[in-house]
């Protein structure tokens, strides 16, 4: 490097090639397809989720199990891209590295196969979603879609750095996106099963629901914030397409991130009001009218998370929780 130091280290790195396996990235992902299947039926299904959960897993109905299911697989999909990227990210996009310096030493992996296998394993992760679980919201399909098709195209144009001259700081910017998608949306995960394990935990459940919501909301204001730096910092690097488009593919998935913590946010007002009512807070006349705004929480907050399988982000985009199921068990608890 000479001269300037100014700016971050994503405005030096210099137009190459992401990694050597990008032709492969098919064969990559029937790979993660194939390992999806086997940890599914085998393990998850076969014996594991059975025996960790024992009536709770097995009285589920279709749509319920499999969306406990697949919150089991995104949750340690995403826990293992955090610990195999978490190095190369940091070092490529704000450290000193580049897609072709080594991955910890050694002398056959780089920096850059690294992250081509995980933004597969993420991009296969949504594909597995939009497949298996029967019942998935339109803004899920949104979030999802466009995450398979950005990342991939991403993926595809470094083939071409002849004629895409920002193909390597679309790719980074991508994995800032993943990024905060990994460590924003976990927790989600985490939540919706121990909904469904704890289901009449009110107390619990608002801490946790809480939690979430404050996560995925600073998460994607982080996420803009230095998206839109990183972003601005490459002006003078992008082509006029990705000019206009990067922030419109942006303000849509902050949209659907955003949305997710507002699902949040009524699910853990909705454990508010109902612990308040177990707690006997309010006095006969304000308990009827609390069941009929608990009632009417049913209702709207059922749609609100049907819809919600949205941005699990992660995710919160993907909650199926189905509220009158957990009504019933909160009432036979309170009898």
């Amino acid at each position: 490097m000479s001269g300037t130091t100014k700016g971050p280290h994503v405005t030096k790195v210099p137009l190459e090639p992401i990694s050597r396996l990008v032709p492969f990235s098919a064969l990559i992902m029937s790979i993660i397809f194939v390992n999806f299947f086997l940890i599914r039926f085998y393990l998850l299904e076969g014996f594991l989720l059975k025996r960790a959960y024992g009536k709770l897993y097995t009285q589920m109905n279709e749509t319920t199990r499999r969306g406990f299911v697949n919150h089991h697989i995104a949750g340690a999909t995403k826990l293992s891209i955090l610990v195999l990227a978490a190095y190369p990210f940091i070092d490529v996009a704000f450290g000193t590295a580049t897609f072709n310096s080594s991955f910890a030493g050694s002398k056959h992996v780089t920096q850059g196969d690294i992250l081509v296998v995980v933004t597969q394993m993420l991009i296969s992760m949504y594909v597995f979603e939009l497949f298996y679980r029967p019942k998935i919201s339109p803004v899920s399909v949104v979030h999802h879609v466009g995450t398979i098709m950005i990342g991939q195209t991403a993926i595809a144009i470094s083939l071409n750095l002849v004629r895409e001259k920002d193909a390597t700081i679309e790719f980074i910017l991508c994995t800032v996106w993943g990024a905060f998608d990994m460590v924003s949306e976990f927790l989600p995960h985490i939540a919706i099963i121990l909904y469904r394990v704890y289901p009449t935990s009110h107390r619990f459940l608002y801490k946790v629901f809480r939690l979430s919501c404050i996560t995925t909301l600073v998460g994607t204001l982080a996420e803009t914030i230095l998206t839109m730096y990183l972003f601005g910092s490459l002006w003078t690097r992008w082509t006029i397409a990705f000019k206009v488009t990067t922030p419109m593919l942006h303000v849509l998935f902050a949209s659907a991130q955003l949305w997710g913590s507002y699902n949040f946010y009524r699910m853990y007002k909705r454990q508010e009001r109902l612990l308040a009512e177990l707690e006997g807070g309010v006095d006969d006349k304000e308990a009827g009218s609390k069941a009929e705004d608990t009632k009417r929480d049913r209702e709207t907050v059922k749609s609100i998370e049907e819809a919600h399988q949205s941005s699990d982000a992660m995710s919160h985009y993907g909650s199926d929780i189905e509220l009158p199921d957990q009504d019933r068990l909160r009432g036979s608890n309170k009898l």
